[in-house]
């Protein structure tokens, strides 16, 4: 009987270590993937960042990766410092569509030489990310 008991629980530990370690909350990591997005940019990692594009990334339906790498390498050329500041974020995921999702938000996007930022804009970012293999990757960047 003690035997049987120490198999049961034995078991029990398993299972829930198995559930600990199990698959991460889909909402977590999506936004885990739009702050790393940000953490990229403000360290001026285009090679990150572009690890984070899906491979059939566009913005604004008329841009691809290809913009999207030169136009990072003009900022952070321009720019010794930038600056991602979210306003406002909202992420959630498709009701529909499981390995969808979607970021909202309010951005300021500024770039300095020395301390205080010499240029400065605001934007209405919209994202949609795509779940590929297990990582949130962004397939479509739209702004006003």
């Amino acid at each position: 009987m003690p035997a049987r008991k120490f198999a049961l629980g034995f078991l029990m530990f398993f299972t829930l270590l198995g559930g600990c370690g199990g698959r991460e909350d889909p909402q977590a990591s999506l936004e885990a993937a739009v702050q790393q997005l940000q953490d990229n940019l403000e360290a001026k990692d285009s090679g990150a960042v572009m690890e984070q594009l899906h491979p059939q990334f566009s913005a604004q339906q008329q841009f691809d990766a290809d913009w999207a790498r030169r136009t990072m390498t003009l900022l952070f050329l321009r720019h010794r410092q930038v600056r991602v500041l979210a306003l406002s974020r909202n992420s959630y995921l498709d009701a529909t569509y499981g390995e969808k999702g979607y970021t909202e938000a309010q951005v300021a996007l500024t770039g300095a030489e020395g301390l205080i930022p010499d240029s400065a804009r605001h934007y209405g970012v919209k994202l949609e990310w795509w779940l590929d293999d297990g990582q949130w990757k962004l397939a479509r960047l739209n702004w006003d």
